[in-house]
């Protein structure tokens, strides 16, 4: 059955949440970033193959936790908006939104009637049937999420008009792509850049819609809430996991300083003790 929206909520409210993408297909992950206390998971399937099964796990993961599942899809396809839906995930997040009317579809396709087009099913999120269909229709238009990354210069060039769609939820940054549009491929912290992502969050700021940014250095987070920004997502656990990893390796490897400590006296007497046996 459809959970009540936690992140919509937090956001409505103002308070302060924090995310992360999702890339690794496995339920497993999704307990790693629930257990660690993330507000809400990004499940990405843009960049990601994860068959549908394996989604609707992850998702039915997040659930049980009472973590929000959104699912990043490669495109704005309403068929594949429609099963993730159906599946369970409680927003979807569209990469590289560069025009009002790719979202306006996107929110029709996610929206059931009058505020949309989604095709009626009593599958879990409804409860299969258990409950009024009716009632919940009603219920998803308003717990459903629908995020826009905006990831061009074509997208920020039309950010004014992409925040007038009645509909959307939050805007989401996307640096990465962003700044190889902007031909400064990887340099997220560029300055053309950096305008770039205080343009679209200024104007969403002006139509009261949300907006989520990346932290990417240590000062990125008070930069962003001295703007009024109060959504974070640290990025993806894969990149997380890694870093994590490599940081345990580096310690383990690292040479032992030789005058550390003295020997304790049992392994002083080592040697000796080695000489008996052998004797």
């Amino acid at each position: 059955m459809l959970r009540t929206n936690r992140l919509k909520r937090a956001l409505a409210e103002g308070r302060e949440v924090h995310g992360i993408l999702a890339s690794l297909p496995t339920a497993a992950a999704i307990e790693l970033i629930a257990e660690a206390g993330f507000d809400f998971v990004v499940i990405d399937t843009e960049h990601v193959l994860i068959n549908p099964e394996t989604v609707e796990h992850m998702i039915r993961t997040a659930e049980s936790y009472r973590m929000t599942p959104l699912v990043r899809v490669a495109d704005a396809d309403p068929k594949t908006l429609l099963r993730l839906l159906d599946g369970g995930a409680q927003g979807i997040v569209l990469p590289n939104v560069e025009d009002p009317e790719t979202l306006e579809r996107a929110v029709a396709a996610c929206k059931y009637a009058p505020e949309g087009e989604r095709s009626l099913n009593a599958g879990r999120p409804g409860g299969f049937g258990k409950a009024s269909l009716a009632d919940y229709v009603v219920q998803a238009n308003r717990e459903i999420l629908v995020v826009a990354m905006i990831e061009s210069r074509h997208g920020v060039a039309e950010i004014e008009a992409i925040c007038a769609v009645p509909g959307l939820d939050m805007v989401l940054e996307g640096a990465a792509d962003l700044s190889q549009s902007l031909g400064v491929t990887w340099q997220t912290g560029h300055p053309e850049v950096v305008r770039a992502l205080e343009a679209v969050q200024r104007t969403a700021s002006e139509h009261g819609i949300p907006y989520g940014a990346f932290l990417r250095h240590p000062h990125a987070k008070a930069e962003w809430q001295a703007r009024g920004v109060s959504t974070f997502l640290l990025g993806d656990e894969r990149g997380i996991a890694f870093r994590a990893l490599q940081q345990a390796l580096g310690d383990a490897r690292a040479p032992i300083e030789s005058d550390a400590r003295a020997p304790i006296e049992s392994e002083a007497r080592a040697p000796l003790a080695r000489e008996a046996f052998r004797s």
